[in-house]
């Protein structure tokens, strides 16, 4: 089995690059006479020649009025990680602030990320003061490779919502307990008159100004930054009702009334903070800081002459480079010396370790697992791994940021509140209104304004999503799913992990005396740290007595291993190092090889004194409800699979009737671009569990990582299946489906509401306090709405 990665290095690179990866392309590129340009491997020409050219950038939502795509600018790139980003308009004012810097060429954030990508001139930037010239107003920038707390902001959020709802609790107690009765004509337990009423009128005014300035700064920040942006939030609506029931309070405070809306303040600002709190936590859980993958970069390379070691950014092209088992190739380059099986399930996704020997290339990430090897360093000096890391970064830090319908539809509706809010205190005036009564109506259009139950309406049904589904033993790590997954056309499944179990198996054993030729099999695979060989000593477990055979005279080969067992000579391995030896493979057993062969399975050919006793299918069998998942999902979707391995492998998912297309022998690198051109083609979902398909997920629309996957693929994702189970993904159709619904049931009532609330405000049927009960009304009517079972 020869997997793409492999494919693409047979030969000399050359300067050019791959139309859709953009890697070098060999020495003798490969091409098509129907399809312009080179490639790097036979995956990407298929890929080119089924889906096309696209326009990538025209594929992801145009942003308007900011600065240029980093993308599409040359220079340094710099990725800061901000704390304090907490809505969209949050993106807008950060890449105007990184614009206006001296040297900085474009900028983009990503409030899903927390992260702002920036472009710079080198010559003239000094990126250590980036970060420094980047906060302010409440955000706090710092390199992102440097960010080991993800959770900065959620703590900020517990902070102020536990201050604050302690002090609301208290103020609170005093309004039920004093002024509330006096509001419905009830005698108040204490009179408020003279020291005691100013006692307690203090106490409130204290208590909450503490709310509002402690609790509610991140409110009050987010008001302000959207007037700087120039681009009205509901954080703006909010901190108006807020601040205009606090202002008026303390005026009609100071002047001996007793109609105070403080208990208003407190309401709102708790309120909002809550659902700020809880999709804070949701944001928290999607972007993944790429962590783990990145403790797998090497940082440090062996020079094979002295030993010593060096630095990564130390060593030229051309060097020599000496890699122990278990140890990780740092750079793309050339074996010189040794033979050994190198693992490249992490860069390729192939589930068989390859044989690498003098002349074949190998990849910076993949592990040495037996043997040690002498690398020459490739012209680049670049790692494969360093390159998936980078773009994983690129992806998942310039996605769109997490844009809820109610930011989307602030710019009309906050300064439509405000207009109406301004004409009627202007009309009552006009008519001949008194100037407290006009300020009241005013104030009661602000409150019953309030976007709470807006605000609450998808993060509470995705509340109920996400506890379903955890129920369901899926983790939802992106609330966008609920919106996004619904209107999915295509479905994009990984094949090893995914499809299939990616753990090497004996699947079965043709010979005559099947309990010999395992014994002697695993006699000798017990010295090699190969997976196939695992899996043949594992299948042969305790029922033989092969770890009691001495083996002498062990050697391992480029295709297996030999030695002298019992007095015989035992070969065990790949059917050419039969024929290398001129040993004897009966028809049976050739009959057998190529079935395996066909199937994708790896055929061990086992063997002593001149001829083969039997043969041994190893492989990575397809899950057993593969079939039926895939046949869920594409009852009203496309199906596609996306593979790095080749041949029989990929063949037997191409015949299956569920699956549309089948993408084989594609490269990591052009796995995110394939999703990309499926997007252009409709809504795309991307199915996988690799460390190399997290660039795939992050690029989807719709990212679904199996729980038994590195943690950099379930980073990536949007969901999470934790049990592993492939029969999770239609469920997770189905449950976004349903709560998508839910989320349109809640913000349909919010709307409902504000067009009946609203005029009864203005034509004075409502006074604040009615105006924050029906405000606290239609937020419960969310809540209960939410609450039931999906």
């Amino acid at each position: 089995m020869q997997n793409a990665a492999s494919t693409r290095q047979q030969s000399t690179e050359t300067d050019a690059e791959c139309r859709l990866c953009e890697l070098p392309v060999p020495a003798e590129p490969i091409t098509d006479p129907e399809v312009d340009g080179e490639f790097c491997c036979r995956g990407c020409l298929a890929v080119q020649r089924t889906l096309g050219d696209v326009d990538a950038d025209g594929v992801d939502e145009l942003r308007a009025d900011t600065a240029d795509d980093p993308d599409e600018v040359e220079g340094e790139e710099l990725y800061l990680a901000v704390d304090g980003m907490h809505c969209s308009t949050c993106e807008l004012f950060l890449e105007n602030r990184a614009s206006e810097i001296d040297g900085v060429e474009a900028a983009r954030a990503s409030y899903a990320t927390d992260t702002v990508q920036i472009t710079y001139d080198a010559e003239t930037t000094d990126p250590s003061d980036l970060p420094d010239a980047i906060s302010g107003m409440g955000y706090e920038a710092r390199p992102r490779a440097d960010d080991t707390n993800s959770s900065t902001e959620s703590a900020a959020l517990v902070k102020f919502l536990l201050g604050g709802g302690l002090f609301g609790m208290m103020v609170m107690l005093w309004y039920v307990l004093f002024l509330y009765p006096t509001y419905f004509g009830f005698d108040p337990v204490v009179e408020l008159g003279g020291f005691d009423g100013l006692y307690i009128y203090a106490n409130i005014w204290l208590l909450t100004s503490l709310v509002l300035f402690y609790t509610g700064y991140p409110i009050l920040r987010g008001a302000l930054v959207s007037l700087r942006a120039r681009q009205p939030n509901m954080d703006l609506l909010v901190t108006l009702a807020a601040t205009g029931a606090y202002a008026y309070s303390t005026l009609a405070m100071l002047a001996g009334r007793s109609d105070l809306y403080f208990d208003v303040t407190v309401a709102v600002v708790l309120v909002v903070t809550a659902g700020n709190y809880y999709e804070g936590r949701i944001k928290e859980r999607a972007a993944g800081l790429l962590s783990d993958l990145t403790q797998l970069q090497v940082e440090d390379a062996r020079l094979n002459e002295s030993g010593e070691s060096v630095p990564i950014d130390a060593v030229d092209a051309g060097e020599e480079l000496l890699v122990r088992p278990g140890e990780r190739v740092p750079l793309d380059g050339t074996v010189l010396d040794g033979s050994a099986a190198v693992d490249e399930a992490l860069i390729t996704g192939e589930s068989v370790p390859v044989e690498k020997g003098p002349g074949d290339p190998v990849l910076g990430g993949t592990v040495v697992t037996d043997q040690p090897l002498v690398v020459e360093v490739g012209e680049e000096a670049a790692s494969t791994l360093d390159r998936i890391v980078e773009l994983l970064w690129s992806i998942q830090s310039t996605r769109p940021g997490v844009q809820r319908l109610a930011d989307r539809l602030a710019i009309v509706f906050v300064p439509l509140v405000v207009l109406l809010s301004s004409v009627t205190a202007l009309w009552l005036l006009a008519t001949g209104s008194a100037f407290t009564p006009a300020m009241l109506t005013a104030l009661t259009v602000l409150i019953v304004s309030c976007p709470c139950a807006l605000g609450l309406a998808t993060p509470l049904a995705v509340a109920s999503g996400v506890q379903t589904a955890a129920k369901r033993g899926i983790v939802i790590a992106a609330e966008t799913i609920f919106e996004d997954a619904p209107e999915v056309d295509i479905v994009a499944f990984d094949k090893t992990g995914t499809l299939t179990t990616a753990e090497m198996t004996v699947e079965r054993v043709d010979a005559d005396d099947t309990e010999a030729v395992l014994a002697r099999a695993a006699a000798l695979e017990r010295l090699t740290e190969h997976p196939v060989a695992r899996a043949i000593v594992e299948h042969a477990g305790d029922a033989d007595d092969s770890s009691s055979h001495e083996v002498d005279e062990f050697e391992r080969h480029a295709r297996g291993v030999t030695g002298r067992l019992d007095g015989d000579q035992v070969v065990v391995g790949h059917p050419l190092l039969f024929a290398e030896r001129d040993w004897e493979i009966h028809s049976r057993f050739e009959s057998t090889i190529a079935e395996a062969r066909n199937s994708g399975s790896v055929p061990i050919v086992v063997g002593w004194n001149g001829r083969a006793a039997g043969v041994v299918v190893v492989g990575d069998t397809p899950r057993p409800n593969w079939d039926d998942v895939l046949s869920r999902v594409g009852e009203d979707r496309r199906v596609v699979v996306i593979t790095g391995d080749e041949g029989a492998a990929a063949e037997r998912f191409r015949v299956a009737p569920a699956v549309d297309d089948v993408f084989a022998g594609v490269p990591p690198e052009a796995k995110a671009e394939t999703v990309k051109r499926l997007r252009a083609q409709g809504t795309t979902a991307m199915v996988g569990d690799g460390s190399n398909d997290a660039p795939a997920l992050a690029a989807a629309d719709v990212g679904i990582a199996l729980g038994n996957g590195t943690e950099l693929a379930t980073d990536a994702a949007d969901a999470v299946i934790a049990s592993g189970d492939l029969g999770g993904v239609p469920d997770v159709f189905d449950l976004a489906a349903r709560t998508n619904r839910r989320i349109k049931q809640n913000l349909g009532w919010a709307f409902v509401y504000n067009a009946i609330a609203i005029p009864l405000a203005i034509t004075g049927h409502l006074n604040p306090l009615l105006a924050a009960a029906a405000m606290a009304l239609s937020s419960l009517l969310v809540v209960l709405n939410s609450s039931r079972s999906l």
